[in-house]
């Protein structure tokens, strides 16, 4: 079964043999990928008890807890990796969690949905009221992301965090991911932001 595009750059961006933190690791896809394929050190966190059981069912070392509180009691460095996929948006303080991300891993990989995609902007701006795509595939009464944002609003968060970006890549409809130069992304009207329906970068704490 091949990965979900955001997982596939996700699992090219971490060094074979790492240990390796997946916060929000769902059904542990992703997780049980990396440790065959790479002999990554894995472990998981997630906060869905039945994705915990299917973790581990695979026989992978997952635990339930919640990015929003659960983080501060992991040390400092201890992972080489941590990954947060498509759950940045749904948290409730996202520069606090990634905060704790940078302070916990050497390098921090994260995707999230591009709320700045064409079109999502075309949707409010023609039918004036919230737009659905195929990664924002939610009814706004009932979608899990309550702080959506766009590529250029995340490259802002993280200056904001003292991180560094070491790669950028964008999403397309198709699955593909391209790597970006980070300083497009902040431009709101025109370049990447405008045509990636998402997007995965990979950090580190700046120096």
């Amino acid at each position: 079964m091949s990965l979900r595009p955001d997982l596939a750059a996700i699992a090219d961006m971490i060094r074979p043999g790492s240990r390796v933190l997946d916060v929000g690791c769902g059904d542990g896809e992703l997780l049980e990928h990396l440790v065959r394929t790479k002999s990554v050190d894995g472990r998981g966190i997630e906060i869905s008890q039945t994705n915990v059981n299917a973790c581990v069912a695979r026989g992978l070392a997952v635990v339930q807890g919640d990015a929003d509180s659960d983080l501060g009691d992991y040390p400092a460095q201890v992972f080489d990796a941590v990954i947060l996929s498509q759950t940045i948006q749904a948290t409730e303080k996202p520069k606090a969690v990634l905060e704790h991300l940078l302070r916990i891993g050497r390098r921090t990989a994260v995707s999230l949905p591009n709320f700045g995609y064409w079109k999502v902007r075309l949707g409010l701006l023609a039918g004036g009221r919230m737009p659905r795509t195929q990664q924002l595939g939610y009814a706004w009464w009932e979608t899990p992301n309550i702080h959506l944002c766009t590529l250029a609003d995340f490259v802002d968060l993280t200056r904001e965090c003292g991180a560094a970006i070491v790669q950028a890549h964008t999403l397309d409809e198709q699955g593909g991911a391209r790597r970006v130069d980070p300083e497009k992304l902040t431009d709101r009207y025109l370049g990447p932001n405008l045509f990636a329906q998402g997007g995965v970068f990979l950090l580190k704490k700046s120096a």
